[in-house]
């Protein structure tokens, strides 16, 4: 029978469940689950802050896998595609913002693994609004994490306002940060690499980056300020403190991305914003499209997750590696359908 790991109590541990093959209703299929990615994320469901999370609960958002079955209705999909479903899980088509082509900023928008039993299962019941299609060159374990920390980092710096031969800094070498590395080199920027300590040098000009900041070596912005000043800084680390300290290093017209989900304040002196027109912005995922043309840039240009494989039985094990921040770079579920 398959099972289900869940969240039955907030901050306890999982639970292993056999559960049904559960049936796709109208507008929704079934997806055979072959890999999922743990993502920090995943902790809203677990400690249950996110707003009107419920349990029993399976948690999951990086879920990668093939169709077994389609609702009624279902167009445009079929028994054995190749799919991925990430952070977005569904809108409610009503909204101002949904009104607008806005599906991400949905008043209603549906979070794979809060709203609905995510990835940490044998199978999964989706919206097929909120499918993205899996080439064939990515296995599934890798294009898991692209669904979530993918999207993220691809996403962000597509819509950044930087051009190709500007000079673009990724900031944290960690999940996130490892595939910002990539994408903003496959994406022809002058890379840059910011990071504490002088041990991740080599593997941040392996990743692509034509130059390295060790941010505990000296102010990372004044460094960057050497280097021209850059367009856009991708901001992966979750401390505000950090975050701020890389400010002085956008030149002209810069923009800090935000992405790293930092719960604490961040320094600002609005002063310093003033003189060169530098912006602070925030990015989040992205739609189910969105994903779509993440994996399929990722596919194209060889940009790969660095991830770490344990069976969905040892998903307690896998979650809390994630949560001490050991893992590298991401931990990745596979069912017994990836064997």
């Amino acid at each position: 029978m398959p099972i289900s790991v869940r969240v039955n109590q907030f901050n306890a541990p999982f639970a292993a469940v056999d559960v049904p093959v559960p049936e796709p209703g109208p507008g929704a299929v079934r997806v055979r689950v072959h890999a999922c990615g743990v993502c920090h994320s995943d902790s809203l469901t677990v400690g249950g802050f996110w707003p009107g999370v419920s349990v029993p609960r399976a948690p999951g958002h990086e879920i990668a896998g093939v169709i077994d079955a389609l609702g009624a209705g279902v167009e445009r999909w079929n028994v054995g595609d190749r799919v991925g479903v990430g952070w977005f899980g569904g809108v409610d088509l009503t909204c101002d913002a949904c009104r607008r082509g806005d599906f991400i900023s949905c008043e209603n928008l549906k979070v794979s693994g809060i709203h609905f039993d995510g990835g940490y299962a044998d199978y999964v019941v989706v919206q097929a609004f909120a499918l993205a299609r899996i080439p064939d060159a990515l296995p599934f374990a890798e294009a898991a994490p692209l669904l979530c920390a993918g999207i993220t980092t691809f996403n962000a710096l597509r819509n950044s306002g930087a051009r190709a031969g500007d000079l673009v800094a990724v900031h944290g070498l960690g999940g996130l940060g490892h595939l910002g590395v990539q994408y903003a080199a496959k994406m022809g920027f002058k890379t840059i690499a910011i990071a504490r300590g002088a041990d991740k040098e080599e593997f941040a000009h392996k990743l692509g980056a034509a130059a390295y900041i060790d941010s505990s070596a000296g102010d990372p912005g004044a460094a960057l300020q050497k280097l021209g000043g850059a367009r856009v800084i991708l901001t992966t680390v979750t401390d505000g403190e950090a975050m701020a300290g890389v400010i002085g290093g956008l030149g002209i017209d810069g923009r800090l991305v935000v992405v790293g989900a930092a719960s604490q304040p961040m320094p600002v002196v609005p002063a310093a914003l003033i003189g060169g027109r530098k912006q602070i912005a925030g990015w989040p995922s992205g739609t189910a499209k969105d994903s779509e043309e993440t994996l399929a840039f990722s596919a194209l240009a060889g940009v790969r997750p660095m991830i770490e494989r344990m069976p969905l039985a040892r998903a307690q094990e896998a979650y809390d590696k994630m949560m001490a921040g050991k893992a590298r770079f991401r931990m990745v579920l596979e069912t017994g359908a990836a064997g």
